[in-house]
């Protein structure tokens, strides 16, 4: 098996079968050569139908992982991952379109560095904006700045043509990822005492810590039409469990004011 890819959906059916589509679309190796994971977080809208759907049309290529209710991000996804046999394993949000380049061009990337552990594709918003998807390690006053002024980052950041060039990165968000199938085994799951957040950064850090690093592949590049559901100023129970997670992160870590670094 060549290639493992793991979807976690949530009430998703605006977004699941375009995004399972252009993957189907878009991959050239034989069916029996990869598989598609689809972890449900007990979606209440057509997210089901569609799936089954899915799984009717083309049988053992998808996979379905069907839960009761919302468990998060990182237990479903730690089932999925449990399960998958791929030598590379992608981690996708539901609402990620791919195209012909995106897989191959991360593979190949993985492939001529042997010491990056994790692959991130450039990211753009429906628009066709830049979303900006890898950032340095946080520290508190970093995080703040992040949330209040996402959007201006990212705007002065696209016009300034910043991710136009392979490079490493702190950590990219778990929208996409690519990586081995080993570095499971290297640095372990998903860390489940995050429910949604910040469990990519925690996950990226380990990979750093490791002895790996993780890289930005902007050649490779996808649509997100990223729903962002702990941005906003009405406080609501994803911003909840993204402070939890935020400073569970800092005392797993033990840092807060001064972030990480790594040299090779």
């Amino acid at each position: 098996m060549q290639l493992s890819i793991i979807l976690l959906t949530w009430n998703s059916d605006k977004y699941i079968e375009a995004c399972l589509q252009s993957i189907i679309d878009s991959i050239h190796i034989p069916k029996q050569d990869y598989e598609i994971f689809v972890v449900d977080n007990g979606s209440t809208d057509k997210t089901h139908e569609q799936i089954a759907r899915f799984h009717e049309a083309h049988g053992e290529l998808i996979k379905p992982i069907l839960l009761d209710t919302n468990l998060g991000t990182t237990y479903p996804r730690n089932l999925a991952l449990k399960r998958a046999t791929g030598d590379h394993i992608a981690i996708m949000d539901s609402d990620i379109e791919v195209n012909s380049q995106t897989f191959l061009l991360l593979m190949d990337a993985l492939a001529k560095d042997n010491d990056a552990g994790l692959a991130a594709p450039k990211l753009v918003y429906g628009s066709g904006a830049l979303q900006k998807s890898t950032d340095q390690f946080p520290t508190l006053l970093r995080k703040a700045y992040r949330y209040f002024f996402l959007k201006k980052i990212e705007s002065r950041e696209d016009n300034a043509k910043k991710h136009e060039v392979t490079a490493e990165v702190d950590y990219a968000i778990s929208a996409f990822w690519l990586f081995r199938r080993q570095l499971i085994a290297d640095i372990g799951y998903l860390d489940e005492k995050f429910f949604y957040a910040p469990e990519d950064v925690d996950f990226c850090l380990r990979v750093w810590k490791n002895g790996q690093h993780v890289i930005y592949v902007p050649e490779s590049y996808a649509i997100h039409y990223a729903q962002e559901i702990s941005r906003g100023l009405v406080f609501n129970k994803a911003q909840a469990e993204h402070l939890r997670g935020l400073l569970y992160y800092f005392t797993k870590h033990r840092y807060l004011m001064r972030k990480p670094r790594f040299t090779h």
